[in-house]
């Protein structure tokens, strides 16, 4: 029998309703109590979801049954909550971006391995059936060997739709101050960039164009702090493969992946379905027609169905509990999340090198990180 292991929530906002959703997946993983500095958030989220409510955070940290806290605060809120966790001798998961400053990040990487505790870090997409397909087709060199990326994160005009009206399941309004001050590109591009850089290995280097296209989204609530609503990054990997990467909330909805190889190309067109389909179509040798060097698009059957039964369908059909379930086994087992710390902090470096770009658009990328492995479930 598999050993249940405590959790608990510090951060009762919009994206907790995510977690909440989808963490009946895992009843090995028990909710011992949640924590928000709001204390009309958490008694509304508490009742709503008949869980108990801590009366402060060092009540929480307290809590011997808790062996995982998971970091649910706004982004600039992160690091000190996660290290004062650490701190007490929990593990952690957090959302991104687990530090808005890469030193901070460091910092905690090198707390957790001193302690011997695990944090880790959000997306975990790249446990989702279609990332995990797209790897397994990769591995058996599909298309030959990779060579060239185009991954998309597009949301859309949100500054024009009725984000002021957003309500989760348990009432929280969208949080969208902070999502414009931290911007779509520190949000957002860790959707991709976990898969290519489990794909493909450390980034090398990065040049990348940053702007505000659309400043006047906060109205009265300074709107000088908002961060850019566009970027276009080129990615080198010390492997040899380049990718384009673009995020912005200006352009219409667009989260396709392509992945081009000597062989032929592995599309997607959502990281934000566990689910989503994956295609394969093969280069035609010998063609006499440009139009015509790759063959119709292929269906490639995902290692396995991506039919866990709760979810959150309203706007993201990810299974958000997974990275903490990820955290759980390894806890259990005394070994490693298969979404390690040393690749969230290179992610985060990598993210952080394309949202606030060098004087000439260039930067090393310094970090590296041990070789990941698919989940265990996906391998053929």
């Amino acid at each position: 029998m598999t050993r249940s292991i405590g959790i608990a929530f510090v951060g009762c906002g919009y994206v907790a309703d995510f977690y909440m959703a989808t963490l009946p997946n895992y009843p090995d993983l028990q909710l011992k109590g949640v924590f928000d500095l709001d204390t009309e958030r958490v008694e509304k989220f508490s009742s709503h979801y008949d869980v108990n409510a801590y009366a402060s955070i060092e009540e929480l940290l307290r809590d011997e049954t808790v062996e995982i806290v998971v970091n649910l605060t706004n982004p600039r809120s992160h690091y000190e909550v996660s290290r004062r966790a650490l701190e007490a001798g929990k593990h952690v998961y957090s959302e991104k971006p687990f530090a808005e400053e890469l030193v901070q990040a460091g910092e905690l990487v090198e707390l957790a391995e001193q302690r011997g505790l695990i944090i880790s870090s959000a997306p975990c997409s790249l446990l989702g059936e279609t990332a995990q397909t797209l790897w397994w087709k990769l591995r058996k060199d599909a298309i030959g060997r990779p060579l060239l990326v185009y991954a998309e994160l597009d949301d859309g005009a949100v500054h024009h739709m009725p984000y002021r009206n957003w309500i989760s399941a348990s009432g929280a309004p969208w949080p969208y101050i902070d999502e414009f001050q931290v911007g779509p590109t520190l949000e957002h591009a860790g959707y991709y960039l976990t898969w290519l850089t489990a794909f493909f290995g450390p980034a090398a280097e990065v040049v990348s164009f940053s702007r505000l296209v659309q400043p006047d989204r906060l109205g009265d609530h300074q709107s000088d702090s908002v961060a850019a609503d566009f970027t276009s990054a080129c990615i080198t990997f010390h492997s040899g493969v380049v990718a384009r990467l673009t995020c912005s909330t200006v352009a219409p909805e667009n989260h396709t992946l392509q992945i081009v190889g000597d062989e032929g190309v592995l599309s997607t067109t959502e990281c934000w379905d566990y689910g989503s389909e994956v295609t394969i179509r093969k280069r035609v040798t010998g063609a006499e027609s440009a139009h015509h060097y790759l063959t119709n698009p292929q269906v490639v059957p995902l290692v396995r169905s991506a039919d866990y039964p709760f979810r959150y369908r309203d706007t993201h059909d990810m299974d958000f509990a997974r990275g903490i379930a990820d955290v759980g086994d390894a806890v259990r087992s005394g070994g490693s999340p298969l979404l390690s710390a040393r690749h969230a902090l290179h992610v985060l470096e990598v993210v952080l090198a394309i949202s606030n770009p060098s004087e000439n658009g260039r930067t090393v990328i310094n970090s590296k990180f041990d070789d990941l492995e698919p989940a265990p479930w996906s391998l053929r």
